[in-house]
């Protein structure tokens, strides 16, 4: 007997997105039994555009809670109808197999939690470039220490409660946090590639700086630091020690050294992600990526970690 699940969704001022979104639900080759939506209160036409899908959709339940997305996440489990829940964004589009593909192998009742995959949806050579930065490509995925995003994961709601549902003191990187959480518990993971969403990309250098930095200062708050983390701070240590010995020995000739290894630096962000766009213009974008990147994550983490430790001598 096939088991139900429920779809649970968070929105606020989607109104560009939405309709893409449900269009895509639509389609689904195994459309889900139940759908709950928490809208934070939305300040355009979203929730008149949900509302528009509700004698489309089975079973489509719209709640609206003040809140960040763990708020809202948790708040649409605990209406959920059913034990499995599936979770994704708003701001995707859902490939037409998704569902079908992300529950399929609970027919496994030992599997608690199905890690599902995105993709980057992109429409120019800096959105390519970009999801070099902000994806996990096909192939660096780790099929077994892959931590899922809420882009696209499935679990079973017993295992969300053990572990106290997604951390509400964190307004980003709480669904890596939840997914590590639920690992930590001991709940077994699948991963399935090929039960995937498309993510759309950020259009411009400053929308992704900010998404950068929006990161980073999650991880920060969550203590939760990439393997890359650490080798970044290192570098750059790096480079402030060589600067200081410029400056105090005089020894001006110290800065050839200098611009051969930012050079270097540049010719390294364009060799390891080249390949994913293969245009001539990523020998500009993929470097200022990686130096905005790098800003962004350095500052966004030291913030992130002052904050969480502000908070901790409050309590």
């Amino acid at each position: 007997m096939e088991q139900k699940v429920t779809l649970i969704l968070t929105v606020k001022n989607e109104n560009k997105t939405i309709k893409s979104f449900f269009d895509s639900l639509m389609l689904q080759t195994r459309k889900p039994d139940e759908v709950v939506v928490v809208d934070a209160f939305s300040q355009d036409n979203t929730m008149e555009l949900i509302k528009s899908y509700e004698k489309k959709i089975k079973n489509l339940l719209i709640i609206q809670k003040k809140g960040n997305r763990s708020i809202g996440r948790n708040t649409a489990i605990e209406h959920a109808s059913h034990n499995l829940i599936a979770v994704t964004d708003a701001g995707c589009i859902l490939d037409k197999f998704w569902l079908e593909r992300l529950i399929y192998p609970f027919k496994n009742q030992d599997i608690d939690v199905v890690a599902g995959y995105y993709k980057p949806k992109t429409n120019s050579i800096f959105e390519k470039c970009l999801a070099a930065y902000t994806c996990t490509m096909p192939d660096q995925l780790d099929l077994i220490n892959f931590l899922p995003s809420s882009r696209s994961i499935a679990f079973k709601k017993l295992a969300w409660k053990k572990v106290k549902g997604y951390p509400e003191y964190l307004d980003t990187c709480e669904d890596l946090v939840f997914a590590r959480n639920l690992k930590e518990a001991g709940y077994k993971f699948i991963t399935q590639k090929n039960a995937f969403v498309w993510w759309p990309q950020r259009k411009n250098i400053f929308q992704a700086a900010r998404q950068f930095y929006g990161y980073a200062k999650g991880d920060g708050r969550a203590k939760y630091f990439r393997k890359s983390t650490p080798f970044l701070f290192l570098r750059y240590l790096i480079g402030i020690v060589f600067l200081a010995c410029i400056l105090i020995s005089k020894n001006y000739s110290f800065f050839f050294i200098v611009s051969l290894l930012l050079i270097f630096y540049a010719l390294w962000s364009i060799s390891k992600n080249y390949k994913y766009v293969k245009d001539m213009k990523a020998l500009f974008y993929l470097p200022l990526l990686q130096l905005v990147s790098d800003g962004c994550v350095i500052s966004g983490t030291i913030i992130g970690l002052k904050e969480r430790w502000d908070t901790q001598d409050k309590q």
